[in-house]
């Protein structure tokens, strides 16, 4: 194909196109309301619905003449492509005049799609036109010989026999011709072979059934007594139709009308036939015609889907971040217009139109209902802009329903069609509203209530200016009329108002709905192999029960998290290979954005920190770890000479030391909690949690426990993080009886870490002490600084020097850890949400 033929092939089908709507605006133009309505009086229903049946069979014989032709061409193709071909060319043909060429167009577009040539294309239009003269001169010549000049035609008896004579005579010849000439014809440097018998008849048969029925079309549009005959309209339709193919008008638009308007009028009254004339051209042309540019628009979009689906694809993400703030103001002016519709009176004339076509309560209710709409489309606006989903589909059903109560109480079609552009401008962007919440947990905020008060308040205004000449009664409200538009007004402001009332009760007192559950037993049967196999221990907090657990699907990693207020806070780095563990985070804080949440991740290494900063995330510095290297871990040597007198001493004393398995663990339970119990009265505190564990036997089963002994009795515990993987070894509870000695502590920790390196354990974790670490210098961000100062001077609250003090006499090795969060306005919310998880609660946060 040549590069001009692909441009014309491509440019074709939008010139069609916009020649298409040219037509069809110059054709609607044409008409006046006024001729409309006279001739819709004049015709009656049941003959509009036979009119329409009738052409809908003339079209489909018209697909004939293509089948014919494809026929003799030599080229088959199925039925459905010919047919739809064949009905596009002729509704094109018929409308846009010069059917040869314009219905021409429209076949090479789809044939040559379909393997035919441009020469194929002008063999099948040709063909098409000589059947198209053949069925006009068989009608009009049998026509004249049975009518004979009278009826419409006012011709007399020897011209009407001679010309239907003439006629005849051309249709035999050109049977005779197919008979006897085999050898292709020359025309104009072009082959030309006639058609066999058998299918000349064929093409006399459909071409004078095409002609019959488009007559047909118009004659059962005629009055019953009009007293015109079939065969005679027919010759009448035809002679009119050669009028207008003579005069190169587009479908002989003025033409066939005058003909038609001169010869029925003795015996149909003109406006009559004017309002037969204007509904034949609105049933066999237009109609078809809006279908046949339907269809050969959808036609062309289903050829391009695909350059139209990547096209698409750009549009939308382009377009998709800012689309909750676009529609955010989208329903909030819809409604707006729909309160400010409510509060001012509807036009004169379409209350008129209303008065004829919708019942009075209708209109009544739909007027409220209307106004309802509105403040509901104000309210869901803030909805939208945070991305809720069910904010989303009530905006959308809203938006219909507004514009079905917008025609409903006024004919105002306007703004009936204002809200279904901008509902189907919504339509595609439904993921973008992703966020699966309650939708009233969402509180407005100060700025948006304001805004829809502002907006509540000037529609209740402008509805008193509108109606400041109605003297108020108290029957008003009870007074029902079209014309009652002042009443309507007060009973929407009532309802308006009364919904903002029951919206805003609803907002304070329905509670949010739970957004995360803790961890099943299923859940927490799955990643005891994960937390046995992790190389730091902290992995067994998943085993105490209080937080959600997120497992990846292929059960390779899991992350512990809890969630208060809006901070979705996960206990240290996802635990996994790193690539699950890196796709588990991006999950989680996808998962904390759908409900318009923080998340953060508290404790974690120094390792991560990459992946952290990749998730947008910000780092804050927590304190420093301690971890004490178990290999070459002994007491031997002077910096550890403190530990090593007072785990001698202890023995001397009769202390003991020894790690029972999680088997044995449940006959000890009612011992440890009466040790727990008398420690929390001791220390007046209470259980904390998330990044500690509590006394739960179910946690405490979970793993091995170290015991401390005083002459065979039992006098504290601790519950040990002993990982199959043996890579860090760590405690969580350690609680012992009131009254032991200083050293019981230290103790425990150095007969545990002996104990480990026996096990062969590689570190063991003593834990954060917070703040520590921090530098402060005048150039060092402000949270450093802050912490610093907390570390210094924060022993009235809690004993963070001591702390690292009483680690370093271990020698362990200090590393940091970090709070990976979003930065900003979101940090203290963060903070927040961390202390009340940490603490169980907000009491807990102020409660020791």
């Amino acid at each position: 194909m040549s590069k001009i033929q692909r441009v014309l092939t491509t440019a074709l089908p939008l010139l069609l196109l916009s020649v298409a709507a040219y037509v069809l605006h110059r054709e609607l133009s044409h008409f006046r309301r006024e001729d409309v309505s006279a001739g819709l009086a004049a015709v009656t229903t049941g003959r509009i619905l036979l009119a329409l049946g009738v052409t809908v069979v003339n079209y489909v014989a018209l697909t004939l003449y293509d089948v014919l032709a494809l026929g003799h061409a030599g080229h088959r193709l199925p039925y459905s492509r010919v047919g739809f071909t064949s009905f596009v060319g002729y509704a094109f043909g018929h409308n846009l005049g010069a059917s040869f060429l314009s219905g021409g167009s429209v076949r090479y577009r789809l044939y040559s799609a379909w393997g035919l040539t441009a020469l194929d294309v002008a063999r099948v239009s040709a063909f098409n036109a000589l059947t198209f003269w053949l069925g006009l001169a068989a009608v009009t010549g049998t026509s004249l010989l049975v009518e004979g000049g009278g009826g419409v035609l006012s011709l007399s008896t020897s011209v009407a026999h001679g010309v239907g004579g003439a006629l005849g005579a051309l249709l035999v010849g050109y049977f005779v011709a197919c008979a006897t000439v085999r050898k292709p014809l020359r025309v104009r440097g072009l082959e030309w072979t006639l058609p066999t018998p058998a299918r000349a008849l064929a093409q006399l048969v459909v071409s004078c059934g095409d002609w019959l029925l488009a007559a047909a079309v118009l004659w059962v549009l005629l009055p019953a007594d009009s007293g015109v005959s079939l065969p005679s309209l027919t010759a009448l339709f035809a002679l009119a139709q050669l009028a207008g193919i003579a005069s190169q008008v587009p479908a002989g638009l003025g033409v066939f009308e005058t003909v038609m308007l001169s010869a029925l009028t003795p015996r149909v009254p003109a406006p009559q036939v004017v309002g037969v004339l204007l509904v034949y051209r609105i049933i066999y042309y237009l109609v078809p015609f809006m279908v046949a540019a339907l269809l050969l628009a959808g036609h062309e979009l289903l050829q391009r889907r695909h350059h139209l689906t990547r096209l698409a694809k750009v549009v939308h993400s382009s377009f998709a971040p800012v689309v909750p703030w676009a529609a955010s103001a989208v329903a909030f002016v819809a409604g707006t217009v729909l309160l400010f519709s409510g509060a001012t009176p509807a036009a004169t004339e379409r209350l008129a139109l209303l008065r004829r076509l919708v019942p009075l309560p209708l209109l009544e209710v739909s007027h409220l209902l209307g106004s309802l709409v509105g403040v509901s489309l104000l309210l869901l606006a803030r909805g939208l802009q945070r991305r809720l989903d069910a904010a989303y589909v009530l905006t959308q059903v809203l938006l219909v329903a507004g514009a079905v109560f917008s025609v409903v109480k006024g004919v105002d079609y306007e703004e009936a069609t204002l809200l279904l552009v901008l509902a189907a401008a919504l339509a595609p962007f439904h993921q973008q509203f992703y966020r699966h919440t309650s939708l009233f947990a969402e509180a407005l905020s100060p700025g948006w209530l304001l805004a829809t008060v502002a907006v509540v308040g000037a529609s209740v205004w402008l509805g008193f200016f509108s109606y400041r000449h109605v003297e108020y009664r108290n029957d008003l409200w009870w007074h029902f009329a079209f014309s009652g538009d002042a009443p309507r007004f007060l009973r929407a402001s009532v309802g308006v108002l009364g919904t903002m009332v029951v919206v805003g009760l609803a907002a304070l007192l329905r509670p949010a709905g739970p957004r995360a559950h803790p961890a099943t037993v299923e859940e927490l049967r799955r990643v005891r192999p994960l937390v046995a196999s992790a190389p730091e221990s902290m992995a067994s907090l998943a085993l105490v029960g209080d937080k959600s657990l997120m497992i990846n699907d292929a059960g390779s990693a899991f992350l512990m998290y809890g969630v208060s207020g809006r901070a979705w806070v996960s206990m240290g780095d996802p635990v996994g290979p790193p690539d699950a563990a890196t796709e588990l985070a991006w999950r989680f804080r996808e998962l904390a954005d759908r409900h318009h949440g923080w998340a953060c991740f508290y404790q974690v290494g120094p390792g991560a920190l990459p992946r952290y900063l990749d998730l947008g995330l910000t780092l804050l510095k927590l304190g420093e770890e301690a971890t004490v290297p178990l290999q070459d871990f002994d007491l031997e040597g002077p910096e550890r000479r403190g530990l090593r007198h007072t785990l001698r001493r202890m023995e001397r004393e009769g202390w003991t030391f020894e790690v029972r398995p999680r088997e044995a663990v449940p006959e000890l339970l009612p011992r440890l909690r009466a040790i727990s119990d008398a420690w929390l009265e001791e220390k007046h505190t209470r259980e904390k949690g998330f990044s500690l564990g509590w006394f739960s036997p179910r946690y405490l089963e979970q793993g091995p426990v170290a015991l401390v002994c005083k002459d065979g009795v039992l006098t504290g515990f601790a519950n040990v993080w002993a990982p199959d993987a043996k890579e860090e070894l760590s405690v969580d509870l350690m609680r012992y009886q009131p009254g032991s000695p200083h050293g019981a502590m230290d103790f425990l920790f150095t007969s545990l870490m002996l104990w480990g390196r026996r096990q062969g354990y590689r570190r063991f974790n003593l834990g954060m002490a917070p703040f520590s670490g921090f530098e402060e210098r005048t150039l060092a961000p402000m949270w450093n600084r802050l912490g610093a100062l907390v570390f210094r001077h924060g022993e009235h609250f809690y004993n963070f020097q001591g702390l690292r003090q009483y680690k370093e006499k271990f020698r362990p090795d200090w590393a940091p850890r970090y709070l990976a969060s979003p930065g900003g306005l979101a940090l203290p919310g963060v903070l927040t949400g961390v202390a009340s998880l940490v603490s169980r609660g907000l009491g807990g946060m102020v409660a020791r």
